[in-house]
């Protein structure tokens, strides 16, 4: 009986030792593994604060390399000196707008008496156009100006001679119907003719300077209505005394940005 409870007793107590063993490993290992823990979570507190500190300096610029710092430096100057080019640009229009209606408003004016039929006042592309109809200006198939056409003209000198900074382009214009005068060859020639005779009526009666006119043949191939009807082959044959700006200051402009 005796012999039987000794080996029991020793092999409790050696499980019990094996236990204590494995218990004790196994807290130490839990305690490393809980240093290692407390460690990488310090160490990510860290990188994480670390972060935020190098985008928070970012956002202010304050974090940026010498080439870095430079072109950032280089692309603001360059936006600074494109909005001033732009305000310029946008000045000049506006006042080059003023001028065109000012124009426009002392044409009609002075054109006021004349039928809206014969002589038309617009701003197209930029330019002020005065329209004249053929009718009123020309025998058919004639390079000839009539005497109804003196008194329109000289109220369009008038304006002209105020503004003596502002070129000026007499351009002829025609229908597509073959020109069938002796003496013209076509529809070139007529154009041409007839705005040649409109501006040295423009010199020699009412003293427009030479230097600002051009005289210039549109024949047939700048159409305002249709060749097809009698109707638009009558808005067809006309001719233009187109106004233009002075374009100096947008080509000085242009200038100084390129070479800006």
């Amino acid at each position: 009986m005796k012999l039987t409870i000794l080996p029991l007793l020793f092999l409790t107590l050696l499980v019990s030792s094996c236990n204590q063993g494995k218990v004790k490993e196994l807290e130490t290992k839990l305690s490393s593994s809980e240093q290692q823990r407390e460690m990488l979570s310090s160490q990510l507190e860290s990188v994480q604060r670390t972060n935020g500190d190098l985008l928070a300096r970012m956002e202010d610029l304050s974090v940026i390399s010498k080439e870095g710092a430079t072109s950032i430096r280089e692309s603001l100057q360059s936006i600074s000196g494109q909005t001033s080019y732009i305000t310029e640009l946008n000045r000049s229009i506006q006042r080059k707008d003023s001028l065109n209606l000012a124009l426009v408003m002392n044409l009609k004016r002075s054109l006021d008496d004349i039928a809206d039929e014969d002589v038309q006042v617009e701003v197209r592309g930029g330019k002020v156009h005065v329209s004249i109809s053929d009718k009123l200006l020309f025998a058919s198939g004639s390079a000839r100006i009539n005497e109804d056409a003196i008194r329109v003209l000289d109220k369009v000198s008038v304006v002209l001679n105020d503004h003596r900074d502002l070129n000026v382009i007499v351009e002829g214009h025609t229908d597509n119907v073959p020109v069938n005068v002796r003496g013209v060859r076509d529809n070139w020639e007529l154009s041409t003719m007839r705005a040649t005779a409109v501006v040295r009526e423009l010199v020699d009666q009412f003293y427009v300077d030479p230097a600002r006119l051009s005289a210039a043949g549109r024949s047939e191939y700048d159409p305002r209505g249709d060749n097809n009807t009698p109707e638009g082959r009558a808005m067809n044959r006309r001719t233009e005394i187109v106004i233009t700006p002075n374009l100096e200051e947008f080509f000085d402009l242009a200038k100084n940005s390129t070479a800006g």
